[in-house]
């Protein structure tokens, strides 16, 4: 508990600093703190990205809007939307872009932004589902099923986690008896071979996006 208010804390810290530092435009925040987040300058409010996306209608905010809200410094509504966690990464968006702005790559930059933050939604399904992956994969390299279809059934407590198994039972037993489920995994799990190459791929990716950003600011 005290690790978890720790790192609260410190997510808190970072976004009053960064609030301090780009006071009164966010453009220039997102354009430093996001992967590609220079082209949100570039959208022409033509909206084809909204009437492409499958999901269009369920946003709280369209990637058009969002777009428009970055640049009037509308920064809470926007960092604390659940709408850059709807995208689906069908890329329907950046092909349609009539500037081939690369939209989906923005909206998961803003989104793994916000989470840094710690002004992400709480309790947003993609959200939860997305770190879950993220600390599953990371470990091994590979993903471990099990783990992450217990993580997924036990994020709201042992009686919603029990409940959720017993009603996939039959699923699971399915998958069990195909070998496409080892119990086994529990323990462990496979791995990938040369997991100090994986673990350092990954710092080698974040270094290189921390040069970027203190290029950019």
């Amino acid at each position: 508990m005290q690790a978890l208010q720790t790192t609260e804390s410190t997510r808190s810290d970072a976004n009053a600093a960064a609030s301090a530092r780009y006071r009164n435009n966010f453009l220039k925040e997102i354009e430093a703190q996001v992967e590609d987040g220079e082209w949100v300058k570039m959208c022409m409010q033509c909206g084809v990205c909204a009437g492409s996306c499958p999901l269009g209608s369920h946003w709280e905010h369209t990637p058009q809007k969002i777009f428009m809200m970055i640049r009037a410094g509308r920064r809470d509504d926007v960092l604390r939307s659940d709408s850059m966690w709807m995208c689906t990464s069908c890329y329907n968006c950046v092909v349609r872009c009539p500037r081939k702005l690369p939209i989906t790559q923005i909206m998961h930059g803003i989104a793994s932004y916000a989470h840094k933050l710690d002004l992400a939604p709480k309790m947003q399904p993609t959200r939860d589902f997305s770190l879950l992956f993220w600390n599953n994969c990371t470990k091994t390299g590979r993903v471990n099923e099990l783990k992450l279809t217990l993580g997924l059934y036990f994020k709201d407590g042992l009686v919603a986690g029990i409940k959720k198994g017993w009603s996939m039972r039959n699923i699971g037993l399915g998958l069990v008896k195909a070998g496409r489920l080892n119990p086994f995994e529990l323990f462990g799990g496979h791995r990938c071979k040369g997991q100090q190459g994986i673990t350092a791929m990954l710092k080698k990716a974040r270094d290189i996006e921390d040069q970027r950003k203190r290029a950019i600011s």
